[in-house]
């Protein structure tokens, strides 16, 4: 089977990491036939990059990013359709050469349908949200959901959260399966003396290290976790890992604020994007998710139980279906610096207990999330129901 998978960011989220698992099995040619698989990307930048060195053909089929946001109204929508109109046409020409169009991302979604209608060739699309309108305009839930109906053969939902929410929107509750992210328990694998250079280099020797992984952005949290560090020991030091993706500057610069208002500039380190997450998270004592928003999935949660790192996450979304609280993790409900503060505390004192939540956490996501496993379910989804 020959794939054309189709994505709109440049920049690499949880969708496009989840996509290069995905692709990766087809991207490999082999004698006599062209590669399986080619990505297509509706914006030039560093995923294209990520895309090349696992050697997986990439090609950025556009040369202006598409303004439609999550939250647009109708008429820009239809603004931006003389702009989708050479992407579109592209698209078309280059799906022929290919069994399946596979959309990864909602503006994707939209290309790949009428794509699919001109070429016809079957769509795949992989859901990656909880279509709801806490993330979504009417408009584009309504676009998102049709479209999948009239058009898509099947839709992948990363959780049961973001299969319910589709059906409940409206989409067709008997072309939408449950697959999970898949990883590759191998690359969460660290030496102890590589993570104690790290916390060297860091300067959180002895400290209770903190960590959160995630873009800057409002709905992530990261004021959640500074204003529990506040009501936490002076040990306790937190590292956010990531930076301002969609234009959310404005922020960053409250997040920095806000750790000068409480008096917390040596136990906040902003280190901003890193591409050595597992080692940073192999050097954490504890991983918190802080999203005051439920999360369709929530990728760092599962990487940092492969890390063997206890986790304490926002009770909602799909992170329901990943955490069990008190035997491998810690849940708390979202906005609630109080609850944080006092689980955090309780990893802090009570060691022998979180260890063996993080060795629980270690063995339930080796075996429930492994990529291979992943990739087996995907593929056959794909020669069974498209």
């Amino acid at each position: 089977m020959r794939i054309l998978f189709l994505d709109q960011s440049g920049k690499p989220g949880g969708a496009e990491l989840c996509l290069i698992d995905i692709a990766k099995p087809y991207g490999v040619g082999f004698a006599g036939r062209r590669h399986r698989a080619l990505v297509g990307l509706f914006a030039d930048g560093s995923f294209k990059d990520l895309l090349q060195q696992n050697n997986i053909p990439v090609e950025v089929l556009a040369t202006q990013a598409i303004q439609v946001r999550k939250e647009s109204s109708l008429l820009q929508g239809l603004k931006s359709l003389g702009q989708l109109a050479p992407l579109i046409t592209k698209v078309v020409k280059i799906s022929r050469e290919y069994d399946l169009i596979y959309a990864n991302t909602q503006k994707a979604l939209v290309v790949g349908a009428l794509a699919s209608l001109f070429s016809r060739r079957p769509l795949v699309y992989h859901l990656h949200d909880i279509l709801s309108q806490e993330h979504f305009s009417q408009t584009n839930l309504r676009i998102a959901v049709n479209l999948a109906n009239r058009f898509s053969s099947l839709v992948i939902a990363n959780s049961q959260a973001s299969k319910t929410a589709f059906v409940q929107a409206g989409g067709r509750p008997n072309i939408v399966e449950v697959v999970y992210n898949g990883f590759d328990p191998k690359t969460y694998q660290t030496d102890e003396s590589e993570i104690h250079k790290l916390q060297q280099n860091l300067g959180v020797e002895g400290k209770f290290v903190v960590g959160h992984f995630s873009r800057l952005a409002p709905w992530k949290g990261q004021h959640i976790l500074i204003d529990a560090l506040a009501k936490c020991p002076p040990e306790v030091t937190a590292i956010l890992v990531g930076d301002a993706l969609f234009g959310e500057q404005d922020y960053v610069q409250k997040l920095h604020q806000q750790v000068a208002q409480l008096g917390l500039e040596n136990r906040v380190k902003f280190l901003g994007f890193r591409s050595d997450i597992p080692q940073l998270m192999a050097a954490c004592d504890l991983v918190a998710h802080t999203s005051t928003s439920p999360e369709p999935f929530g990728r760092v949660i599962v990487e940092a139980m492969l890390c063997g790192k206890p986790v304490v996450a926002a009770k909602a979304g799909g992170v329901m279906e990943l955490v069990e609280h008190g035997h491998n993790g810690f849940l708390v409900t979202p906005g609630k610096p109080q609850e944080l503060a006092q689980v955090i505390i309780t990893c802090l004192q009570e060691t022998e207990i979180t260890a063996t939540i993080a060795n629980n956490a270690r063995t339930t996501a080796s075996e429930r999330f492994d990529v291979a496993i992943i990739n087996q379910q995907i593929a056959q989804l794909l020669s069974h129901r498209v």
